[in-house]
């Protein structure tokens, strides 16, 4: 029993573990420690309800309406480029946004103490404040940036459903493997959807253990180009077979 659910482990695995315009946005997300759990969570229940679809055999039926398909491949590309431009934006423009190693957003009371001191966001380390040395250290998602969560969920939501090769890859391929395995095509899925949990929260949450290299606002905007590039570079694959 346990052959079709690590078949549906094994391919899920191979299909998401990859650089794309889903995981460098959770990427983002967790290392900002910002709506980390609901980003996760969004694309983990959207590659569930996919994966679904697929083993249903919706699959089948989307692949007969190809013009489904290529509206969505449209709307993909521009929204992946447009997120790119903003990426691009950000890297050009810095906010100064840096992610101390180790820090989380400061507490109440080290908030407190900084405004005491002189300042938003400035406050004086234990080790500096004998010395009389101030260090100031910020996050990446203070309170005065941190992005409110309705835009991060539309964002994920869009990254997620208006990708084309996930209709492709969740629902057509991983749906037709699946119903190779009859009777056991939901143990086959099962095992797809926990490669899907395993990965996005560990993605979510593993990715403050980057935050010591992502203590500048250089590493930031270095950061930010890479996702620009990435995202513009998936936003016209998407329709060059389309325009060629």
């Amino acid at each position: 029993m346990l052959t079709p659910v690590l078949a549906g482990l094994g391919l899920g695995f191979s299909l998401i573990i990859a650089i794309g315009a889903q995981n460098l946005f959770v990427l983002r997300q967790g290392l900002r420690r910002e709506h980390v759990f609901a980003v996760a969570a969004i694309c983990a229940i959207s590659d569930a309800l996919l994966i679904l679809l697929g083993v249903s055999g919706v699959g089948f039926v989307l692949q007969a309406v190809p013009w489904l398909v290529d509206a969505v491949r449209w709307a993909g590309a521009l929204f992946l480029v447009t997120y790119g431009v903003l990426a691009a934006r950000r890297a050009l423009k810095p906010s100064g946004q840096v992610l101390g190693a180790g820090e989380d957003v400061p507490r109440d009371a080290d908030r407190a103490a900084a405004h005491a001191d002189g300042g938003v966001g400035a406050f004086v380390a234990p080790e500096a404040a004998a010395s009389g040395v101030r260090s100031d250290v910020r996050t990446a998602a203070t309170p005065s940036t941190r992005t409110r969560l309705l835009p991060v969920i539309l964002t994920c939501l869009a990254l997620t459903w208006l990708n084309p090769h996930v209709y492709l890859d969740t629902v057509f391929l991983l749906g037709t493997v699946a119903n190779t395995h009859g009777d056991d095509r939901w143990l086959f899925a099962a095992g797809a959807m926990s490669a899907s949990v395993l990965w996005f929260f560990g993605l979510a949450f593993g990715a403050r253990l980057l935050g010591r290299w992502l203590s500048t606002p250089r590493a930031w905007r270095i950061l930010d180009g890479v996702i620009a590039v990435v995202m513009i570079a998936l936003g016209v694959s998407l329709v060059l077979p389309t325009v060629a």
